[in-house]
């Protein structure tokens, strides 16, 4: 965490609630306390929280356009059309066309998936991609977590003698694509109960959709929600509603009978089978296949996700983990040039917005940058390069700032952009770019303060170490998965300290192992890992005292499983929380 970061304790929950819930279900007042901030106030709404059932899932053809689009894919199966899975070159792109993909090939052998090229074609539906189509005789493309600004590319793919079906989660603009069906939750005319999930889990629903209409069991498709729950939690949707409860049942089929491309990438990451957590996800897992696209081809990441054989998987995991390995070694090198631009005032911006630009800077690894920068220096930021003569790159936001706002702001200096509001994508021409600073600096001076620009550590919870028992962690890990919504949540300890085993730990000693205490409870030690915090070092080792921050998690190493804390922020111990 950002040093300077600002501590806020929740406040607390109803404490009638609270202490019915906890008489109810026989649990801690604590956990208690946890459950109805998180709306859990009922036996019968524990019962759902601790056990998700697929039958809450919702009816697909509850999504606006399902029954056109289940309609047209039925009648291209029949009559053997060739049908084309077309999808984003990220995670949630890539896992959702290896999904549709193979659930449909026992359906058809007439049909293929295109990535398009991140360099040649960006992100989205492109022309070259329909003239593809076109060329190989497709007549059906079903686009997964694009498409939905698509209009013109809608309209050339019907001159081309090819139907559309559009699957996307993104915002839509005014104006809906002309496409045979619009499959998007956050359509305004569409009334599904749900608008939060990932490009993958629309792809799903509308495999769902299929299934019941050809009367085929839920089963066929449940050994593929491995893909889905890498999806949920690379794509950073909210962990809650339908998409816990898919991620619920993806973990379980990703920990017990992995696809064998999935079953490639735990292995290359060193993970533990049986003890695959959303953290694993999101930091091993997810990067892997990133890296095709970003160094490669998005293909090659679908290639794995769809492969067969493991000899077959293994290979191209070992080439994906290659990809991986250079991305790590462009980003840290792109991030310290990016740093020393901002440092020595060498940026487009960075007075409200962070906006650096160097034409020579690799496009796939922008994204990443952008998030480094943002851990640096704590504002909206925008890393942009040069790809095919324009200006191109990722921005990413602070916690409550609405980035993609200030974006369509300069929608008229943009030939295109698209995103979320905490991360989107842009391209500009190059002789707009001062203007586009110069805009974007002051737009968002007059929306952001000084609140949204200091790092906030949410607190859920005063804890004493004695709290932490078996029985209280049993139950916590019942809370799983986290994500978004759903978060880990974190504690605050005070007034504790290093036993005396303090060490620098990783490469190039950035983190911190400690053994800690509470003063008043020297029986209780508890083991923590404080990731990036090795500058506090001198000032543990002293044998000072601190407050910390923290969640709790099992650490699983060759075999053994702990019990530590995994510290998000700490401080010396003579500051208030708020």
């Amino acid at each position: 965490m950002t040093k300077g970061s600002k501590w806020i304790l929740k406040e607390s929950a109803d404490a009638e609630k609270v202490n019915r819930l906890a008489a109810e279900i026989g649990i801690d007042r604590v956990l208690a306390e946890l459950l109805v901030k998180r709306g859990v106030e009922t036996f019968e709404q524990a019962r759902a929280f601790f056990r998700p059932s697929l039958s809450n899932l919702h009816d697909p053809f509850l999504m606006k356009d399902m029954d056109l689009a289940v309609e047209r894919l039925h009648k291209a199966v029949t009559e053997g059309e060739k049908i084309l899975i077309y999808g984003d070159y990220d995670v949630d792109g890539t896992t959702a066309v290896a999904l549709v993909y193979s659930y449909l090939k026992r359906f058809t052998s007439s049909i293929d998936f295109y990535i398009p090229d991140r360099y040649d074609e960006g992100y989205g539906v492109s022309v070259k991609g329909i003239d593809w189509a076109a060329e190989n005789g497709f007549t059906l493309i079903i686009t997964l977590d694009c498409g939905i600004k698509a209009i013109e590319k809608t309209l050339h793919a019907k001159e081309k003698g090819i139907d559309m079906i559009i699957c996307d989660h993104h915002l839509p603009e005014d104006r809906i694509p002309p496409a045979v069906a619009v499959l998007d939750p956050k359509r305004e005319d569409c009334n599904y109960p749900f608008d939060d999930l990932s490009g993958c889990g629309v792809g799903f629903k509308l495999m769902q959709a299929y299934a019941q209409f050809r009367d085929i069991s839920f089963d066929t498709l449940e050994p593929f929600l491995d893909l889905l729950v890498v999806s949920i939690s690379s794509d950073l949707v909210t962990m809650v509603g339908e998409n816990r409860v898919l991620a619920y049942y993806g973990l379980k089929v990703l920990n017990e009978n992995p696809g064998k491309g999935l079953l490639a990438m735990i292995e290359l990451s060193n993970l533990e089978p049986g003890h695959i957590t959303i953290d694993d996800i999101v930091f091993k897992i997810g990067p892997r296949i990133n890296a095709a696209g970003r160094m490669e081809s998005g293909r090659l990441a679908v290639e794995l996700l769809t492969a067969t054989e493991s000899d077959k998987a293994k290979m191209i995991g070992e080439q994906i983990n290659n990809n991986n390995n250079e991305r790590k070694s462009i980003d840290r090198e792109i991030t310290q040039e990016a740093l020393e631009m901002v440092q020595s005032g060498q940026c487009l911006a960075s007075e409200n917005v962070t906006i650096v630009y160097n034409p020579n800077w690799n496009k796939g690894v922008v994204g990443i940058v952008a998030s480094r920068l943002v851990e640096a220096f704590y504002k909206p930021t925008v890393v942009l390069t040069k790809s095919n003569g324009f200006v191109t790159g990722s921005a990413r936001s602070v916690a409550g700032f609405d980035l993609y706002e200030s974006i369509e702001s300069c929608a008229d200096l943009l030939e295109n952009f698209g995103g979320h509001v905490y991360a989107a994508g842009l391209t500009l021409k190059e002789e707009n770019l001062t203007e586009f600073s110069a805009r974007m600096n002051e737009f968002v001076a007059g929306k952001i303060n000084a609140d949204m620009l200091t790092p906030i550590v949410e607190i859920d919870e005063k804890l004493d170490f004695s709290q932490i028992t078996p029985k209280f962690f049993r139950i916590l890990k019942q809370f799983q998965p986290f994500g978004p919504g759903n978060g880990n949540p974190v504690f605050i300890t005070e007034n504790v300290y290093d036993v005396g085993n303090g060490r620098k730990v990783g490469a190039g000693g950035v983190h911190l192992k400690l053994d800690l205490i509470q003063e008043d409870q020297p029986y209780h030690q508890i083991a923590a890992i404080a990731f990036n915090m090795a500058d506090y070092y001198d000032y543990i080792k002293s044998g000072n005292p601190l407050d910390v921050c923290y969640s709790i998690v099992e650490n699983y190493y060759r075999g053994n499983s702990t019990l530590q804390i995994r510290v998000r922020d700490l401080r010396e111990r003579k500051d208030e929380i708020i």
